[in-house]
């Protein structure tokens, strides 16, 4: 029943613990280079504050109420040999408490104290003096600590008038403790430079890995070869990217040389097919003949292109104008319409040749099921996006990811390209994956389907 009754607290703990969790997760820095400054710096605060309030609050109250007795006592000895001599030792008496004492005193006979002055917000000297002198002489008083930054006045109502006492205020206040809290945030700032520039020099590394892997997924040469530096387990990690690289790219190779050699076989054949049906002739017969192997051949070529991808091309300057023209020339030969706009700076860093397949990919499948086609580019600082949007019958929600699979042939066709395998939406998302972007499609303005590619400037 106990556990039973705590179980509400306990999840409402759990929930506000969720809830603080979550709001500094958003406002927390991202990066690791200000996440790792957060860790020293955070503790040193917290280490100066604990320091500021115990040691240095505890050290101030004792000194200066320290200071303040001994003030309170020369101004009660003071006040005792007055009472105790006649009046004409009064002149002696304020004389050797000025030269002695450092008390600057004198006697306003018949006077009275002045109203109470309102208590300042950090009163620490106002506090321990008024004690000491209620505790000590128990005589009405005044006392004025922000007057004159130099001293603090003091104002004791005597029988016969108003003892006026002005004593410099290091005699009654601590006031050289701001030189210790100067010297700890100085030293903590040092501290925090010195940190900084090592926590650069360290996250550098890591940094110039990240580059690297972007650049490598993206396919393109970083401008200076990456060599691992930084900590022993930073160089491990990046010894372990340059070995994969060179993996992957031994295998690309290999692959790539081996789908050459295949092209160029069945290309030979397919040759000796086209000079055998030229030698037989033109004729009903062979005009089938013939079409197959034009299929054969442009399938092939889109297999060699799906396995290919284009790696090992470099990148380049591609205009978008021109690749949206070229597209538009096209749809006026079939007479169908195209239009296009560009935002932004017309120029994108790219692998020009598989770019240029990912845009006829996408418009060559809008082509062949609409009528209108409309292109937005939009370039941005960081990425860019272009919308293919067309009138066409598009394709059902449930099967906008499974057109993306290779030799996916749909009733509707949509996902096939000239030569009927299927592999015209696969290429098009494998080109912009290598891009580090990617393909997705929705539902169109204009009723048809719509594709965007986003990938990265």
């Amino acid at each position: 029943m106990r556990i039973v009754a705590r179980l509400p607290g306990i999840s409402h703990t759990l929930f506000v613990y969720k809830n603080i969790a979550r709001w500094t997760h958003h406002r927390l820095p991202r990066g690791l280079f200000a996440r790792s400054l957060l860790i020293i710096i955070v503790p040193m605060l917290l280490l100066q504050a604990v320091v500021a309030t115990v040691f240095m609050e505890r050290h101030w109250q004792m000194v200066t109420r320290r200071l303040a007795d001994a003030v309170t006592g020369d101004i009660t000895a003071v006040i005792d040999l007055l009472d105790a001599t006649d009046d004409r030792y009064q002149r002696d008496i304020l004389r050797i408490a000025a030269r002695d004492m450092g008390l600057r005193a004198s006697i306003e006979p018949g006077g009275q104290l002045p109203p109470p002055l309102p208590k300042p917000f950090f009163g620490l000297l106002d506090q321990v003096l008024a004690e000491q002198i209620s505790q000590k002489i128990g005589r009405p008083f005044w006392i004025d600590t922000l007057g004159d930054s130099r001293f603090v006045e003091i104002r004791i109502k005597l029988d016969d008038g108003v003892l006026r006492i002005y004593a410099r205020r290091s005699m009654t206040y601590a006031s050289n403790t701001h030189i210790f809290i100067l010297w700890m945030v100085g030293t903590s700032l040092v501290l925090i430079g010195i940190a900084t520039l090592f926590l650069r020099g360290q996250i550098r590394p890591i940094l110039r890995l990240t580059q690297a892997a972007e650049d490598f997924g993206k396919g393109q040469r970083s401008a200076e070869p990456f060599s691992p530096r930084g900590a022993s387990e930073v160089r491990r990690a990046g010894l372990a990217f340059i070995l994969m690289r060179e993996r992957i790219e031994r295998q690309i190779e290999q692959r790539t040389t081996m789908l050459n050699g295949v092209s160029h076989d069945l290309r030979t054949i397919l040759t000796r097919f086209k000079l055998q049906l030229a030698l037989i002739g033109d004729g009903p017969e062979t005009d089938a003949l013939n079409e197959d192997v034009e299929e054969m051949q442009k399938m092939l070529q889109g297999y060699i292109d799906f396995a290919r991808g284009d790696a090992e091309e470099t990148t380049g300057t591609a205009s978008l104008a021109a690749l949206f023209r070229r597209q538009q020339d096209d749809f006026e030969l079939s007479g169908k319409t195209l239009t296009y706009t560009v935002t932004g700076r017309d120029a994108v860093t790219v692998r020009p040749n598989a770019f240029g397949r990912l845009v006829a990919n996408l418009a060559s499948n809008a082509k062949r099921h609409a009528e209108r086609l409309e292109i937005r580019a939009n370039h941005g600082e960081k990425w860019l996006t272009v919308t293919f949007d067309d009138d066409g019958p598009g394709i059902a929600p449930e099967l906008r990811e499974d057109v993306f699979k290779p030799f996916l042939r749909l009733d509707n066709a949509r996902n096939l390209d000239s030569s009927g395998t299927g592999l015209g939406l696969a290429i098009a998302r494998d080109i912009a994956r290598s891009h580090g972007g990617n393909v997705e499609l929705s539902e169109s303005p204009l009723g048809g389907l719509r594709a965007t590619i986003k990938i990265p400037c």
